[in-house]
């Protein structure tokens, strides 16, 4: 198996923290220029179990500091709340937002974590009124929670829906507002964006986001990318993956070093 070829090992981070934001960064931490280009989003962002992340090799292609704020399983909420990341969105260069899936954020419905977005951290009484036969306490994480409400309850699910992606979009306008260098939002996913109904059956990344939303978001922004992960990346699997034999199963779905070369590449002609 692939973490037997890397070494059965779990990869260094290197967490790090900058000025005053409680968030942990993939690290080493390093000095921030006067010019430099931004990247915000989730997992793929972040480099989860990628030695080279494309931030780092979008940073060797086109010279320049390329800082990766990535959060594993982020929104855009965890952003919005950090002062120190605001300023930074306001003096970079440009700012590139991979786009997350809907369920990440604070809605109507029920909060979740300001930090560690994909947890569920309370149901608003509006929840618990439309879903209220559903026991609430069986569900720590976004993703479960929505898939669940959207089994049990398809009739009422729509609604749901509706309000998430009002807040995505909302949310996402707070950004490119707040970003003076201007910002390019990024697809980065084995598939292109979906009709709505294909989007929400889909059970990968971004959950939620279909072409007519990310049409929207693209609108919003200076530049859209999509980032279609090739069909020679997404059947190399983990290889080149770094992880433990306790981490396999976690590896599934997520993007490998070829995926983030592609990205890489195709932020960098964007640039």
């Amino acid at each position: 198996m692939t973490y037997e070829r890397t070494g059965a090992r779990a990869l260094d981070y290197d967490y790090c923290h900058y000025g005053r934001s409680r968030l942990a960064f993939r690290g080493p931490q390093r000095p921030i220029p006067d010019r430099f280009v931004l990247c915000l989003g989730g997992s793929e962002t972040f480099g989860r179990f990628i030695e080279t992340p494309y931030p780092a090799l979008l940073e060797r292609r086109i010279g320049r500091r390329v800082l990766n704020l990535g959060l594993p399983n982020t929104g855009w909420d965890a952003y919005l709340a950090d002062p120190w990341v605001m300023d930074m969105v306001r003096r970079a260069d440009m700012t590139i937002l991979q786009v997350p899936g809907l369920q990440c954020h604070s809605n109507r419905y029920y909060t979740v974590h300001p930090r560690r977005n994909d947890r569920v951290i309370g149901q608003t009484p509006l929840m618990r009124e439309v879903f209220r036969e559903v026991d609430f306490t069986e569900f720590n994480f976004t993703r479960h929670l929505v898939g669940a409400l959207q089994a049990r309850a398809p009739d009422r699910f729509n609604a749901l829906v509706r309000d998430l992606r009002a807040v995505w979009l909302s949310r996402l306008k707070s950004l490119v507002s707040a970003a003076t260098g201007g910002t390019a939002v990024m697809w980065f996913a084995p598939h292109p964006p979906m009709d709505k109904q294909e989007a929400m059956e889909n059970n990968s990344d971004p959950w939620g986001v279909d072409k007519t939303l990310f049409a929207e978001a693209a609108a919003l922004a200076k530049a859209a990318l999509i980032v279609r992960i090739s069909a020679k990346a997404r059947a190399l699997g983990a290889e080149g993956m770094v992880y433990s034999p306790i981490e396999a199963p976690a590896t599934f779905g997520l993007p490998g070093p070829v995926a983030h070369q592609e990205a890489a590449e195709q932020l960098a002609v964007l640039l």
